[in-house]
């Protein structure tokens, strides 16, 4: 089965892992902008960093078959800087325009600070001036549900803000209503300890149904699986889900989130190769 991984930071992956994903059916991925394990400390920073993601990024996925698309922003882990930020948000546009960018992302809240909230709202406004999607971080553990509130809130407070073309991550059991209830999409990041694992995913899927969510291996920094989306696959098909339900949560919801940005001109595998990988799932 083809998958999309729709939040995966490969810049903290080696080559390796690129080859394993393509191998197991991986054909295209998005990468948000996040923190690099410090905080940065210019704007020339940023501006090396959204190099890396709209040059370098697409040519290593390029050569094992898989689409690369990404996001820029400056992240929630570093929003507390409002000067700095405010730079980089006055930068990002310069970049707007690369061919595999889809939108504002990931944005939103870290602790759920005034100065968090704050440049969150701005790069809600970058996004809307430019006619972008976003891709929305939620904080993590005993935050998670006062700052997808503070988000939604924020984000429901801007008429201009199109909740069909946002997408709300890192959703759990406590916050997918929430996140999902007003329009908005939402996604499970698959991870081994933290977040939601594949089963607790299936669970999710089972109790709210499968439309407008997708899930992710975000495959970052720390303890992280850049094969999450196949495990998930495994854990639905264990529990005897149809395979065309399981293609729309890990296929079909991407595509159709995505395909609302102008930059996302995908190609289906099927015009690419006339089989499926050898590992594929």
């Amino acid at each position: 089965m083809y998958y999309i991984d729709p939040h995966v930071h490969m810049v903290s992956r080696v080559t390796d892992d690129y080859e394993r994903m393509a191998r197991m059916g991986c054909v295209a991925i998005s990468e948000p902008a996040f923190w690099a394990g410090y905080d940065r400390g210019s704007v020339d920073g940023f501006r090396d960093y959204f190099r890396q993601l709209t040059d370098f990024e697409p040519k290593r996925a390029a050569a094992v078959g898989i689409q690369h698309y990404t996001w820029l922003c400056i992240n929630a882990k570093e929003a507390e800087n409002v000067a700095l930020s405010r730079e980089v948000i006055a930068m990002i546009p310069e970049f707007l325009n690369r061919p595999n960018v889809l939108g504002i992302g990931e944005i939103g809240l870290n602790k759920n600070t005034l100065n968090e909230a704050t440049v969150f709202q701005e790069q809600v406004d970058l996004a809307m001036k430019t006619r972008e999607l976003i891709l929305i971080h939620t904080p993590h553990l005993q935050d998670k549900y006062k700052g997808t509130r503070m988000i939604v809130d924020m984000l429901l407070n801007d008429k201009r803000v199109e909740p069909e073309r946002v997408l709300i991550d890192h959703v759990e059991e406590h916050t997918v209503r929430l996140a999902r209830e007003d329009g908005f999409w939402c996604a499970m990041t698959l991870y081994p300890t933290t977040k939601c694992t594949p089963a607790r995913a299936a669970d999710i899927i089972e109790r709210y149904g499968d439309d407008r969510i997708m899930v992710n291996s975000a495959g970052d920094w720390g303890p992280s699986n850049p094969l999450a989306v196949p495990d998930f696959v495994m854990e639905m098909r264990r529990r005897g889900h149809s395979d065309s339900q399981i293609k729309k949560v890990v296929y079909d919801n991407p595509l159709e989130f995505f395909r609302q940005s102008k930059h996302f001109r995908f190609t289906p595998p099927d015009t690419l190769a006339g089989r499926e990988p050898a590992d594929a799932i």
